[in-house]
């Protein structure tokens, strides 16, 4: 890569800085370190989408991860489809660490072998620390595994709003309230049921309750009590939406009052359209109390986000994932989000990985090559100052996530 002179100027800047990294899905460190991990692994996560595009079968990419089969035959399914792929953000991150954690300059024929080696005698306890506080500078990352049981001040967990926002059977009901020794004989006994459940997450770490953005219906009391008490008699079946929407919007509550912020999945996956952010307009009004993090531009949408992002207080947009999306899309939505969208509102990144951990790095080096792109764009331009920019990127990338998530660092 070339920078221009300002742009290294301001990548020197930000990697002094400490970053929160403000969406992750990392287990625990053990999960990763009972794993056996190789070459291939750099290529789980997001990589998957373009491999089945670039023509991949689903069952040929689940034995390229399978550790049980040789590695040999494993890189022979790969290896067909990575010069396909190798140009693309969500690779890109692989071969970053390749080279600055393992010393290859490729991963290739020559080099997977070995490479697969010098992970496998890496992925010892203490790699969530080397890599994403002494290599990243990341302070605190928040991580999304449907887990709270992590056990130092790294990772951070929120949790699916479904955890106590969906119910599925009366065996379901029952088991939540029993927890809390608790009965439910009504819709209300189950809310309660559910402030219980999501203040004891909090207790256990959660700073937020993850969700997607929807098509949803105006909420129907009547029809979610009528849906409930069937669920309640044991009856299976039929349009349960009216109660989902009515406890969505619960849960909204229930984390305004424990004083915790509700992130939004849109745009970017499978079927992109039923997560178009403009289905949450007219949620964000309904609950003026309740700070939402609006994840990922909402990409495609990114221009809608950003207005989105303009005319809602409680609304922040979370650039996460979007830097190994396209790198292109997002210095284009950023440059317009500084024209539209207050400079506290803004959270610069997010990593977005599971077992990769390494490709965090990777991540973080292409977020702070786009800040730095269009920040220093800006300088150039005689928009603003170099301290300024400084600035800017520090609420990004430390302070405005800290703030939004109220974390005692």
């Amino acid at each position: 890569m070339h920078y221009t002179s300002t742009e290294e100027k301001l990548m020197q800047e930000m990697w002094q800085m400490e970053i929160v990294d403000a969406h992750e899905h990392l287990p625990p460190e053990h999960v990763r370190t009972d794993a056996t991990v190789d070459a291939l692994t750099l290529f789980s996560h997001y990589t998957r989408t373009d491999l089945i595009t670039a023509g991949m079968q689903a069952q040929d990419y689940d034995r390229m991860l399978n550790p049980e089969i040789p590695l040999e035959e494993r890189w022979q399914i790969f290896r067909p489809h990575l010069d396909n792929i190798r140009y693309g953000s969500y690779a890109r991150p692989a071969f970053i660490a390749a080279k600055e954690f393992y010393g290859f300059d490729d991963i290739s024929d020559e080099t997977y072998r070995p490479l697969s080696e010098r992970m496998q005698y890496e992925n010892t306890p203490g790699i969530y620390q080397r890599i994403l506080r002494q290599k990243c500078h990341i302070r605190v990352a928040l991580t999304q595994a449907g887990r709270t049981d992590y056990d130092d001040d790294l990772l951070v967990p929120l949790m699916p709003l479904d955890t106590y926002g969906m119910v599925a059977s009366r065996e379901d009901i029952e088991k939540k309230a029993t927890r809390f020794n608790m009965e439910v004989r009504s819709l209300e006994d189950y809310l309660a049921v559910a402030r219980e459940g999501v203040a004891q997450l909090k207790t256990e770490g959660s700073v937020g309750l993850k969700t997607a953005s929807r098509p949803n219906a105006a909420v129907n009391r009547q029809a979610a009590e009528e849906i409930f008490e069937s669920i309640l008699a044991g009856e299976q079946g039929g349009n349960t939406q009216p109660l989902r929407d009515f406890l969505m919007h619960e849960m909204f509550e229930i984390a305004a009052d424990l004083d915790m912020v509700v992130a939004v999945h849109t745009g970017m996956w499978g079927d992109f359209r039923t997560l178009d952010p403009k289905h949450f307009i007219p949620i964000f009004p309904q609950h003026p109390r309740t700070r939402f993090d609006v994840y990922h531009m909402g990409m495609p949408w990114v221009r809608e986000t950003g207005v989105i992002g303009k005319n809602f207080p409680n609304v922040w947009l979370n650039i996460c994932w979007c830097h190994i999306i396209s790198q292109k899309m997002t210095c284009s939505a950023l440059d317009e989000y500084i024209d539209m969208v207050p400079m506290n509102k803004i959270i610069g990144f997010g990593g977005d990985y599971g077992r990769p951990v390494e490709k965090v790095y990777g991540h973080l080096l292409m977020a702070i090559e786009d800040i730095a792109a269009v920040l220093g764009g800006r300088i150039d331009r005689g928009l603003m100052g170099f301290d300024e920019a400084v600035s800017i990127a520090n609420k990004w990338l430390y302070e405005n996530p800290k703030e939004l998530y109220k974390l005692n660092i």
